[in-house]
Order: structure tokens, then sequence, then C-alpha cells
């Protein structure tokens, strides 16, 4: 069977696997993943909503799963405090990643206010490296993707490959909807980033997140730019996007 061998050889190959898979509730997809990827997995996240959910599952699922996050050194007071929650609540080390470039470093090197004149530059440095590095070994990267969070990510598919990496990316919210997403996450009283209370609908660093004016979630981010998707995302669909 196709599903229990996940040899991508097509575009063929990813359509048919991705329309088996819809079929499965969040749990019987995160069951499929760890019995075919088992520890060559890891979960990535910055703490948004869709993440905190699948984090839920796969703490029930398979407690001690890796899981790994994006330390920027720019991150909000709000989200380092989430953080500390997470680990408390599910009594998890997150695997922690930052860029071997210091801020110090960074602002000697390219100057003041790299996030501002190249912002594409930035966020390679301290987020797309990082996260190259802690993929290595990988066959299999989580991330909390959806396809209604912006235009840009309505093609978000369960399972994609991602060829920057060369490895596979699950999306397992990929079909939530934002308002499915904060039921679970009022329902089951989970922690989340309390700058979602004060009009922040996507957060990232404080230099470049800003609370959303319209309903588009990355419409807070890198406000005033051309640009809004960090990097960590563009590797995915070599072939092009495949039919849903």
């Amino acid at each position: 069977m196709f599903l229990s061998t996940l040899q991508l050889e097509s575009n063929r190959d990813l359509r048919v696997a991705n329309q088996e898979l819809a079929h499965l509730t969040l749990d019987g997809f995160l069951t499929w993943a760890l019995s075919t990827f088992g520890e060559e997995m890891a979960q990535v996240t910055s703490f948004g909503p869709a993440g905190i959910v699948v984090l839920d599952h796969l703490a029930r699922l398979h407690p001690g799963m890796r899981v790994i996050t994006i330390d920027t050194n720019f991150l909000f007071p709000e989200t380092y405090r989430l953080w500390e929650e997470i680990e408390r609540r599910y009594a998890i080390t997150l695997e922690v990643r930052r860029a071997e470039t210091t801020p110090a470093m960074q602002t000697e090197f390219y100057g003041p206010r790299l996030w501002e004149l190249e912002p594409d530059v930035c966020c390679h440095v301290r987020k797309v490296t990082p996260l190259a590095d802690a993929l290595t070994g990988l066959r299999a990267w989580i991330a909390g993707l959806r396809r209604d969070q912006s235009a840009a990510r309505t093609g978000t598919m369960l399972v994609d490959w991602d060829h920057r990496h060369g490895l596979y990316k699950l999306n397992p919210l990929a079909m939530w909807p934002k308002a499915r997403v904060w039921h679970y996450l009022r329902t089951h009283d989970l922690p989340y980033n309390k700058l979602h209370d004060q009009g922040y609908a996507s957060v990232g660093c404080t230099h470049c997140t800003r609370p959303a004016v319209d309903g588009d979630e990355r419409a807070g981010r890198w406000q005033g730019q051309v640009k809004s998707e960090c990097g960590l995302h563009l590797g995915t669909r070599p072939w092009g996007s495949c039919p849903e």
C-alpha cells in the first residue's frame, strides 16, 4: 500500500497520498505519521495556535516526541512566557535552535536594523539556517500551516515534499479553519500567546510583527514590505501545486 511505504516518485503519488490521508482524524493522521517515520520525525513550532493544537495531540500520542523551536533572539516577552508554560504543562524540554550569528554580530556585520533594510537576509540568518541545521538527519517534519491563513498558503497539503531540505513536510491542520483551531484551544483550556488578545493575528519577531488590520492572518507581519513569509515554508512542491 502506498501509504505504508510512502515512496514519493511523482506528483501523482503525492496527490494520492493526500487524498487518502484527508479522510483521517487528526489523531489518525498523527498516528500514521508516527508509525511511518517514528523517531526520524520532529515537530517544529513557533507556538502559534495550530502548533499548540498539534503539540497537545502529540504529547498524548507519543510523549517524548522531539519538538523543535527556533529562537531568533528577537521574540516577544509573551512568546518566551508561553514557551515556559508549554514546557511546564507537557513536562517537556524543547529543542532550541539559534543562529550562530548573535544580534551584536549581526549588527556589526550587516549594520543596524537589518530586518528593515534586508528582511529576507535577516530571516535567512535567524530562522532559515537554524531550521536547516535542526532538520538534518530527519525524514519528516511537522508544521502548523493552514490553508486559510493567507492567499499564499491556500495550496497547503497534508503531506508535501520539502525539496530544500530533502524530507517530507507534514501539515496536519492544513484543512482546519481558524475557528476550529480556536474552538479546540478554548475547549481544552490550552495556553496561547496573549498577544492574540491584543490584535496580533500572527506572532513573530518584535521588529517585524504588528497587530493585523484585516482578515489575513499574515497581515501583521512585515508591514510595509513586499513580504508575507519568513522563508521557512518556501521549499515545497518542486513540480508545482498538486490539485486538491
